[in-house]
């Protein structure tokens, strides 16, 4: 039914337990994953005469990034080797995760999508929105939510 499932990941306890349920669904379907994990843009805060003490160059930036994203990667990768099926991981940049993944799930030519939810309710939802109602509003593919 399903040959590639897009995974994403934002290295939380719930992401890592989706990602496990992911690889488990893929060995079922016969599918591969691929991992996918969206970290905040670049912003250059610097303000006439201040410098904040946690500015960044954009390379450092970009390493530190990269680390980040490989550490959860790295998850993904090994729940597909324990669950014996082939994984490929990528990371972008974006302040929309939402709208990355839903790309990621084209650019990658996948055939459905596994995430999290983490069932934000209340003024929480309001003010943050839910990365997974927002990415089940605009996948044209299918999109399987873990709670």
């Amino acid at each position: 039914m399903f040959k590639n499932i897009l995974v994403p990941t934002d290295g939380s306890a719930l992401s890592r337990k989706a990602v496990k349920k992911a690889a488990i669904f893929a060995k079922k379907m016969g599918a591969k994953i691929t991992g996918f994990h969206v970290a905040p843009a670049y912003r250059y805060n610097v303000y006439a005469d201040y410098v904040p003490a946690n500015f960044m160059l954009p390379q450092e930036f970009a390493a530190r990034t990269k680390k980040v994203a490989q550490g959860h990667l790295d998850v993904v990768k090994k729940a597909a080797a324990e669950a014996g099926i082939s994984c490929a991981c990528y990371y972008a940049t974006s302040d929309f995760p939402a709208d990355a993944i839903v790309k990621a799930a084209k650019q990658y030519k996948c055939d459905a999508i596994f995430m999290a939810s983490h069932g934000r309710t209340g003024l929480s939802r309001l003010l943050l929105g839910s990365e997974a109602t927002k990415v089940l509003t605009h996948s044209r593919i299918p999109v399987l939510v873990y709670r």
